[in-house]
């Protein structure tokens, strides 16, 4: 079984019933899967062959949605690209990923048509919007998304899809250079749709607020193969707003929202948020960086939802963990395993560290990436035999319930002790004065390292203020000897904190 067969399947069974809504107007099942045959029938008549890469550069639309198992049901490769990179971004993936066919904007044509010289591979071009001209430059077509689903007279040619074919490939965020390309399979993608699905018990009753970006794989997988492998209902928002995510929750009665951290923090801060447009919602997902405590506790108590915390990784399709929903959730924990995953804490040397002792994060499972795109020796320090080492320093209670401690890059030594950034944030986020904080390590002559912190408040606070209150919190080693207020702290499309370009800015 794949995705894009078990799309055609939920169609058989739920012809009738809405599969997304979006700016309010709702495609029904059937509809979405003729739109997908259409798209995959359409590409293969144009060129396009079975393992050829397509690349996505959409934001959140019907259009990825058509395009993404389109492109699975012709046998093709996904590479989702995130559609406010630089041209120099998106031109080092579009080379690096062999891409023969764009999926993008109409907007984006002009850079495409300037790129079309470095880019002799690429054949077809289809773009959204409202513009109906077909031509060609370059040797390459361009196309309008509309006659792309539109029926072919020809029947869909029968391709073969194998359960361990490559379906997507995931470039990660390059925290360490050059962005890798995780190759994910069929099997990696559907397995991990169908037990996260089971785990959180998502059905055909589920109307799941679509708004994290599509082109990340949280969405992906969560927001939208999951409740699709079910039969639910996808509200896809274009992009994340607070009061549109109240909008259609409160309208369309939606039981999941799934999100990142700062995007509950948003909510939660939002003036006119109130408990009574999440009064069907069943439950909150958050995952893509850690969840501080404080922030958890206080969304729950605002608007009477429990909040299930996991986490997850490009490599692993991403999920591996999540707290589960038949026994009590701990708050700070990822969770435990989900169904058919295995994850494990480690030494050095690979061995498994006792229960409370803190090692790094590997993994193993269905769901485990078949290696890094044209990539074999980083694929060689990833995977080994069977196990993918996330780079995530973790720890394991006496009931299985796993904790991120945080990044092995993160970690701050201060003359010789450990300190790890989410302690310290977590200590400042329980200050009633503090909206966002991110720790980093600076250099220091007498200890190698010291602590910094970048706080945002809701009024006017001292550096004394911030280091008298840690004092109070933390071992001194620990405590902030920096304290730099900003406005709002760097964040990626997805929401998730760039301590990277914090960095930056205190070495700059």
């Amino acid at each position: 079984m794949n995705l894009s067969q078990q799309l055609k399947e939920t169609a058989a069974t739920y012809p009738e019933k809405q599969a997304y809504i979006y700016q309010d107007e709702a495609v029904l099942y059937k509809e979405l899967d003729q739109k997908v045959s259409a798209f995959a029938t359409n590409l293969l008549a144009d060129g396009i062959k079975k393992d050829d890469h397509v690349a996505l550069i959409l934001g959140n639309s019907p259009e990825f949605l058509i395009a993404y198992y389109g492109v699975l049901r012709a046998g093709a490769v996904v590479i989702p690209i995130n559609p406010i990179y630089t041209p120099d971004e998106i031109g080092y993936l579009l080379h690096n990923g062999d891409v023969k066919a764009i999926v993008t904007l109409e907007q984006a044509l002009p850079l495409v048509e300037k790129m079309a010289d470095q880019l002799t591979d690429i054949v077809l071009v289809a773009y959204t919007g409202e513009g109906k001209e077909e031509r060609v430059i370059a040797n390459t077509k361009l196309k309008p998304f509309t006659k792309m689903i539109e029926d072919q007279n020809e029947v869909f040619p029968d391709v073969t899809i194998n359960e361990d074919d490559l379906a997507v490939i995931l470039y990660t965020s390059g925290t360490t250079g050059k962005p890798k390309g995780a190759m994910l399979s069929h099997k990696n993608l559907f397995s991990n749709a169908s037990d996260t699905g089971s785990y959180l018990q998502i059905s055909s009753n589920d109307v799941v607020v679509t708004a994290l970006p599509m082109f990340h794989v949280f969405c992906m997988t969560v927001s939208m193969n999951a409740p699709l492998i079910s039969g639910g209902t996808l509200l896809i928002l274009p992009k994340f707003s607070p009061q549109e995510v109240f909008r259609v929750a409160e309208k369309f009665k939606a039981t999941i929202f799934a999100g990142v951290p700062t995007m509950y923090n948003f909510l939660y801060q939002y003036p006119e948020g109130r408990a009574e447009y999440f009064q069907h919602m069943r439950l909150c997902i958050s995952g893509g960086s850690s969840l501080p405590v404080a922030l958890l506790h206080r969304f729950e108590e605002k608007f009477q939802v429990r909040i299930s915390e996991g986490y997850g990784l490009s490599e692993a399709s991403p999920v591996t963990c999540f707290n589960p929903l038949d026994r009590p959730r701990k708050a700070g924990s990822i969770g435990m395993n989900i169904t058919n995953v295995e994850n494990k804490v480690v030494d050095e040397l690979g061995q498994e560290v006792p229960v409370g002792e803190v090692g790094e994060l590997a993994v193993k499972g269905p769901n485990v990436m078949k290696g890094y795109y044209k990539m074999p020796e980083d694929t060689a320090v990833t995977l080994k035999e069977g196990w993918l080492f996330t780079g995530d320093l973790a720890k394991m209670d006496e009931e299985g319930y796993f904790y991120i401690v945080d990044r092995k890059k993160d970690m701050v030594i201060v003359g010789g002790y450990n300190v790890y950034p989410r302690e310290v944030e977590e200590v400042l986020y329980q200050h009633p004065d503090i909206v966002e904080t991110a720790v980093v390590g600076v250099p220091d002559p007498n200890f190698g390292e010291a602590v910094q912190a970048f706080v945002v408040t809701k009024q006017q606070m001292t550096e004394e203020d911030v280091m008298n209150y840690c004092k109070e919190h933390l071992a001194k080693y620990k405590c902030p000897t920096i304290v730099e207020f900003i406005s709002e702290l760097p964040k990626n499309t997805t929401g998730k904190i760039l301590r990277k370009a914090l960095r930056k800015q205190v070495n700059a």
